[in-house]
């Protein structure tokens, strides 16, 4: 039993809803639906506290009280509830406060909500939220958006390393091929590398199947301090927690390509779990673009610089491959909203750990998972590992 005197936090409960293009719930409906879903799950009544991951409720639901929001509609008044904000990675911030919360002895039980209500507003003032993530100075407030940074990257990256933008189709490719498999994915189609090839550019060399969407979604998990003592399924425990941060502005940066932030956060990670990446089993990497999925495999030591994208082409990425990434479809597929993505990961990786990912199951005993959330253009780079403490 590797892990069962490695100090960490257990995960006790989880909840998700299916991802949408447009929900029906409001943001309080859909949060408080995942919470108190978590909370029955890991058998509780009452936590110590709430913690959020949210990044647009304040523009695109002019609500920024949503911790004490969602803590009231889930019947938790009185308890210490807050938002945690780090762009896309806000999901993976809360998760790490959580953490930190339950490791310090403050919280003896804690859950976390990543909940994102994005659809309901104008498309164009969606993009303009989001590129306030970026450095606004030098790039949203100058036209740049995510699509148009993350096609930089790109750009510079199929410069450095002399390729074409279809040696990054199987990342699109492979996630959509899960989320079918997935009861909450958004993205139910099934793409081929013909179809790639003839997929539009949204901005050159970034195709349509090299970007997440747009949507609305809400996942909760428990953390506790103690494993749950009524289950049949493996103990999952949170070992390590991590984050680091890159210059915002991608022009700011001395080696944009070298992902230095991700590569930080994951040595991090890495050193305070005890374990390197041959010992993982799967990486719920973030990726929003392909380009960042790329970057991910390569500064977190899955493969060299100038061949992360050669993991996925060698089908090294699928279920059965060397290292799986987005098992249920990832931010690609199962779909991107936003302040929820990293907690939904946190949901899929419990569910690989504990053996019931059924059609998603990677074809291997899934001990050791890594997650990251990451926000910009990988300027905010948060960091898990989780365990099989029963193994």
């Amino acid at each position: 039993m590797r892990f069962s005197n490695k100090p960490g936090v257990y995960i006790t409960g989880i909840a998700q809803i299916k991802v949408e293009k447009k929900s029906e719930l409001s943001i309080r409906e859909m949060g408080a639906i995942v919470i108190k879903s978590a909370m029955v799950d890991a058998g509780i009544e009452k936590v110590d506290a709430l913690y959020v991951g949210n990044m647009l409720s304040g523009s695109l639901s002019n609500q920024q009280q949503l911790g004490s929001l969602l803590a009231n509609a889930s019947g938790l008044k009185g308890i210490e509830a807050v938002t945690l904000e780090a762009a896309c990675g806000s999901g993976g911030a809360a998760l790490r406060i959580g953490f930190m919360a339950v490791m310090s002895g403050l919280c003896e039980n804690v859950v976390i909500c990543g909940v994102e209500k994005m659809s309901h507003e104008d498309k164009d003032f969606i993009i303009k939220s989001i590129a306030s993530a970026s450095d606004w100075d030098v790039e949203g407030g100058k036209g740049e958006t995510f699509v148009t940074l993350n096609s930089s990257l790109m750009k510079m990256y199929m410069g450095t390393y002399n390729i074409s933008s279809n040696s990054f189709a199987m990342f699109g490719i492979n996630a959509h091929q899960n989320a079918i498999k997935n009861n909450y994915s958004l993205l139910k189609k099934n793409f081929t590398f013909d179809d790639y090839i003839n997929a539009p550019f949204i901005a050159e060399p970034v195709k349509i199947l090299d970007a997440s969407p747009i949507c609305d979604g809400a996942a909760a998990i428990v953390l506790s301090k103690y494993p749950k003592q009524t289950s049949l399924l493996p103990s999952v425990k949170i070992i390590a927690s991590a984050c680091a941060t890159e210059t915002v502005s991608i022009n700011g940066r001395n080696a944009p390509l070298d992902a230095n932030g991700i590569k930080l956060s994951g040595m991090k990670a890495y050193e305070m779990a005890g374990i390197k990446p041959a010992d993982v089993d799967f990486f719920e990497l973030h990726d929003a673009y392909s380009i960042i999925s790329t970057l991910s495999l390569e500064a977190m030591g899955f493969a060299k610089q100038g061949f992360g994208w050669k993991l996925a082409a060698d089908g090294e990425i699928a279920l059965n491959g060397k290292i799986p990434v987005s098992t249920f479809g990832g931010l690609k597929a199962r779909g991107h909203p936003i302040g929820a993505s990293g907690v939904y990961q946190a949901v899929e990786s419990y569910m690989q750990i504990c053996g019931i990912a059924g059609e998603n199951q990677i074809k291997k005993d899934a001990n050791i998972g890594l997650i990251q959330s990451i926000g910009g253009t990988a300027s905010t780079a948060i960091t898990h590992v989780l365990v099989n403490a029963s193994a």
